[in-house]
């Protein structure tokens, strides 16, 4: 009976990253949040936090120079860094959507090279697959790499591209072979000062302020034939394999912001006094805090079995991805509304957290796919018989 409730429990080694991951945001990130949020500024201070304890990008390989982490692992830091700072988490995460590509699919050459400088805090990796008339129908996009002697010369855009501008290096998805249709789309490298490449705007958002939203705008592009990531024609199954494991990290930041919302419901209740005694005594008080508490737990059980899915490669990762970040963003908006709720109208200031953590709380219900083509997803794979119940 024990060995079954082991399975259950997490590892000493996880256990401990989370402490020291929670004590690092508590110091060094936390302190940050309102004001990063408030000027709309990436969040310097808690990268440098980040890097310096090696929680910037664990994903990547020890071979690499880097932390080793597996995705359970990877999953808690998003998580600790979102409980504290939604817009910080997006560097871990993005991180890991940027170079996991290279990971499923690039050359040793092409990961010797671009994975090194992540893993070394000297570099940030970003991920374009979206354009602006390509959202969820991913295939049909326009970006175009046409082929020019020993390279590629790429024209189009991409929209919505998570810390553009910050980061030095781009996934990119562009179409190589227009006849072809999905196999006729092909992932590149793309490079902070590649001539032809620059950004848009920044984006004025609802949430996750302080990590800066842009256009990917390429202007004949120039790229070498070595930044070719995988085979000619794999560029949209690569893409889709990366975000079969990368939902899973946005469940993770979901389940964090929904978390820090909890603490701090839960601690304000205790505080606030109404008719005489803390409103923590109202059952109806205590009834919502129950409903968040177990969302949250829920949603984090479902995003740990989807880590280790993706930690295995599992056939069963894509529901499982797909569940898992759906489940976890429709709770954390769930949460973090109540949490507005249980503040009164202090809830609705910027005197307190919960506002902008309902506000950050949104997106996950929409990048990385929205939630209503995550349950497109689930439903293919029931059908198609890759899971069952």
């Amino acid at each position: 009976m024990d060995a079954e409730f082991d399975l259950y429990r997490l590892s000493e080694e996880h256990e401990a990253i989370r402490g020291a991951v929670r004590d690092i945001c508590t110091d060094k990130v936390a302190p940050h949040a309102a004001e990063v949020d408030e000027s709309a500024r990436f969040p310097q201070a808690s990268y440098d936090a980040l890097r310096s304890a090696d929680f910037h990008a664990p994903h990547i390989p020890s071979e690499y120079g880097g932390a080793g982490a597996d995705a359970l692992a990877t999953c808690i830091v998003i998580e600790e860094v979102a409980r504290a700072c939604a817009s910080t988490s997006l560097i871990p995460a993005v991180n890991k959507l940027g170079t996991m590509p290279l990971l499923l699919a690039g050359s040793p050459e092409l990961r010797a090279r671009y994975l090194p400088p992540v893993a070394a805090g000297e570099a940030m990796f970003s991920y374009g697959l979206s354009e602006r008339e390509a959202g969820s129908d991913t295939a049909s996009m326009t970006t175009r790499a046409v082929k020019d002697g020993d390279g590629w010369v790429l024209s189009g855009q991409k929209s919505w591209i998570t810390n553009a501008g910050v980061s030095q290096y781009y996934t990119v998805m562009a179409v190589t072979d227009p006849d072809a249709g999905s196999r006729g789309i092909s992932a590149f490298v793309v490079e902070d000062g590649d001539d032809g490449f620059s950004y848009g705007a920044l984006e004025r958002k609802l949430g996750i302020k302080g990590s800066p939203t842009r256009e990917l705008l390429f202007d004949k592009c120039w790229i070498p034939q070595s930044r070719l990531v995988g085979e000619l024609g794999q560029g949209l199954r690569i893409a889709l394999r990366t975000l079969d494991h990368t939902r899973v990290t946005i469940g993770a930041q979901a389940v964090g912001i929904a978390a820090g919302a909890v603490a701090a419901a839960t601690a304000y209740v205790q505080e606030r006094q109404q008719f005489g005694r803390p409103i923590a005594d109202f059952q109806g008080v205590q009834f919502m805090l129950a409903d968040m508490a177990m969302k949250v737990e829920a949603a984090r059980q479902l995003v740990y079995r989807a880590a280790a899915a993706s930690e295995r490669d599992e056939a069963s990762l894509g529901f499982l991805g797909a569940a898992a970040k759906c489940f976890a963003s429709d709770a954390a908006m769930q949460v973090t509304t109540d949490a507005v709720q249980l503040f009164g109208g202090y809830g609705y200031t910027r005197d307190y957290p919960v506002e902008r953590m309902m506000r950050d709380a949104k997106i996950t219900q929409i990048y990385e796919g929205t939630n209503q083509i995550q349950r497109m997803v689930m439903a293919r794979q029931l059908l198609k018989g890759v899971v069952s119940f």
